[in-house]
């Protein structure tokens, strides 16, 4: 399928050949009629990506000071490649979208397969889109219409905040697309509206629409006469602009206790002297309303009663469509121009060179459904060499972490990278164009049922991992899996069936660490050791909100599962024995909604001991990860895995690397090694397992 995408790098408009998105259970796919080019939100991304590097830092200051901090403490190199990574995604444009339903998720029940409905869809010719993101479309509304919903939603969540009532005088700032259709919406509520913009045709368009209009320059002595010298009731601000004058403006033309909603974008800086004496009320709108950005209103689908939040951004979406349908919101004079999906660089060339555009409505032709919802898309494999290895791999996961470190690492090991697949497609098709894949996909049961894959590489999110452990070993296929390996424990007991069962197929897991260098070293100079050692490990995991994937426990398992494994692995490797006891201490406060301060105390068989202070409340400018190994009057101290330093060792002093090393290739190559020369695991399945289990049992403990 065709779907358009921009170079954050370049700022470039692709329209690019994808497979297309698989359905989950809480979305819908919706066969693509029309999308809606709204020159506010794409023109700042288009401007964005032409920006050269200066005129990027300029725009996101705010991104300067984390780069900063990232390089004290990943270094130069490494933060130069992050920024490179993050800026070699291509972002999927658009968010105005109509179509009609092809399938529907499990439990949805207010949606059927045909439905005309909107949504906050891409520019593409199919999408999935979270049902509370979709609303259906009311007989009488025509597709271009319904092309407007999201954008009119935005204006009608302004005006909402600033509680209008009948007969009220309203000021609106801005006569572009969200401009006009808060001047419609605002004379359907019955108030009367005073329109400013310097665009002489936009400001006569706002006339045939009901509102009065000023120029700009005399907006102080034109207000004072639109409200009668009171002042007016409220004040919309729909422009963008860098100048803090507009909000001085627009507290000088208020009465006292008016109120200001702020739906562009204005000057950082205000004056308190503006607000103070007439205590006026000043608010920013978010979006298309109540629900945006909930994670468990838009991905798990749960709807804010009606009785208490009576407008959501779905019920946002169904008003303005019911407007529509009564006549009330005309968006046809709003339509500036029309192209068809395959000229879509020549919108945004429109888009870029005429800032007097409005709507710009998408058509996408009804050509052959079976070409659009193709899962797979053979890419021209040029920078694969066939040639260095008979060993096939899969990748499951085209994120961040797989795009930027995994997939690099197995290309260096010399395998042959057979296909990727992401759920939405789009990165699939991006990192196979990069790496070399052969196949980009959407459907992991593509890649399992292959003859031709010989081993896969999952890398999705954790809930998915025991899943697709359990159908590669069943489909005969060797896995490396990124950690953790299951979230439950049940899921570790299928898996342990499933390679009890399959046990000429190697099952590895990312402990990355334990393959490092200085792990290396470390554990040639203990081995020499034949005593119990102490270990201290303190992780400056940082601050992640509880609202991020990661810490839902039914997604990401909690960090203890996701991420504190992996310290739980390094010491058990450098113990050399197994775990015997461990007990786990959270800390209690009334503002801690998440098990992510926490001291693990380990001890193993061999009398060793070892605690694990992963801790969320440090600061960023220390180093992440810090490990001190004490034993027999000798301390080695590692830091951030990049130097180690022994004391009391008469062969070893130091060990520096320029770059920070936790062994991500060196635990790809020894997997490959493995399958290459028939050598077991690199890591016992019954370590694997032991880690994995205690991981899950300290997350349960903590909970309860």
């Amino acid at each position: 399928m065709k779907q358009v995408l921009q170079s954050l790098k370049t700022g470039e408009t692709i329209l690019e050949d994808v497979p297309c998105p698989q359905n989950t259970s809480g979305s819908l796919l919706i066969e693509t009629t029309k999308t809606l080019l709204s020159p506010g939100t794409e023109r700042m991304l288009l401007e964005f990506g032409k920006a050269n590097w200066f005129g990027k830092i300029k725009q996101q200051p705010d991104k300067v000071k984390m780069l900063l901090e990232k390089i004290k403490t990943d270094g130069l190199i490494a933060t130069f490649n992050a920024v490179q990574a993050k800026l070699d995604q291509p972002i999927p444009l658009g968010y105005c979208n109509v179509g009609r339903v092809l399938a529907v998720g499990e439990k949805i029940t207010h949606f059927s397969v045909g439905d005309r409905v909107v949504s906050n869809g891409y520019h593409a010719e199919v999408v999935r889109v979270l049902k509370n993101l979709c609303a259906k479309i009311p007989e009488g509304v025509s597709d271009d219409e319904a092309a407007f919903t999201i954008v009119s939603a935005i204006a009608l969540q302004g005006i909402r905040l600033s509680q209008p009532t009948l007969g009220e005088r309203y000021v609106v700032f801005g006569l572009g697309l969200i401009g006009l259709l808060t001047v419609q919406i605002l004379r359907a509520n019955g108030c009367r509206v005073l329109g400013v913009d310097f665009d002489h045709a936009k400001s006569e368009l706002a006339k045939k629409f009901g509102a009065d209009i000023v120029n700009p320059d005399y907006i102080i002595s034109q207000a004072a006469l639109f409200s009668g010298g009171n002042g007016v009731d409220a004040v919309i601000i729909t422009a963008a602009t860098d100048s803090n004058e507009l909000l001085h403006q627009a507290a000088s033309i208020c009465r006292k206790h008016a109120r200001i909603v702020l739906i562009g974008v204005i000057g950082k800086e205000f004056s308190r002297a503006d607000f103070y004496e007439k205590e006026l009320s000043f608010q920013v709108s978010c979006s298309y309303g109540p629900g945006r950005y909930d994670e468990n209103y838009e991905r798990l689908g749960l709807d804010y009663p009606i009785g208490f939040v009576r407008w959501t951004e779905q019920r946002n979406f169904e008003a303005v469509l019911e407007l529509m349908a009564q006549g009330l919101l005309n968006v046809e004079p709003l339509i500036s121009a029309r192209f068809d999906i395959d000229h879509i660089a020549d919108a945004y060339e429109t888009l870029e060179k005429n800032t007097s555009s409005l709507g710009m409505v998408i058509d996408y032709p009804n050509q052959n459904i079976s070409q659009k919802i193709k899962t797979s898309i053979l890419v021209e494999d040029k920078k694969n060499n066939h040639a260095l290895s008979e060993i096939n791999i899969g990748f499951i996961g085209a994120g961040n972490y797989a795009s930027a470190v995994l997939v690099p690492a197995f290309k260096k090991s010399a395998v042959h990278l057979h296909s990727v697949v992401s759920s939405e497609g789009v990165s699939a098709k991006r990192v196979a164009k990069k790496y070399g894949f052969k196949n980009a996909l959407s459907d992991d049961k593509a890649l399992f049922n292959s003859k031709e894959i010989h081993a896969v590489v999952i890398a999705t999110r954790h809930n998915l991992h025991a899943a697709q452990v359990i159908c590669a070993l069943e489909n005969n296929q060797s896995v490396f899996v990124e950690k953790p390996l299951a979230i439950y424990s049940n899921e570790l007991e299928n898996i342990k069936l499933a390679y009890q069962s399959h046990q000429n197929n190697l099952l590895m897991i990312g402990f990355n660490r334990r393959f490092s260098p200085f792990t290396q070293t470390i554990k040639r100079l203990l081995d020499a050791e034949k005593v119990p050692k102490s270990f201290i490990m303190t992780v400056n995991a940082g601050f992640i909100p509880a609202i991020h994937w990661t810490q839902d426990s039914s997604v990401g398992g909690g960090r203890i599962i996701g991420e504190a494994c992996h310290f739980i692995d390094l010491l058990r490797y450098l113990a050399g024995n197994p775990i015997k006891n461990w007990h786990a201490v959270s800390m209690q406060s009334q503002y801690e909604t998440t098990d992510d301060t926490i001291t693990i105390a380990l001890t193993f068989e061999d009398g060793s001991v070892g605690t694990i202070h992963y801790l969320s409340n440090g600061h960023k400018k220390v180093s992440k990860e810090r490990l001190e190994v004490f034993c027999n009057g000798k301390i080695l101290q590692l830091d951030n895995f990049r130097r180690l330093t022994g004391c009391g060792f008469k062969q070893f002093k130091k060990q520096r690397c320029f770059r920070q090393n936790k062994g991500q290739s060196e635990c790809v190559q020894a997997f490959f090694d493995a399958i290459k020369m028939g050598k077991p695991a690199p890591i016992p399945f019954e370590e694997i397992l032991e880690v994995s289990k205690i991981s899950i049992d300290i997350a349960k403990y903590l909970r309860q």
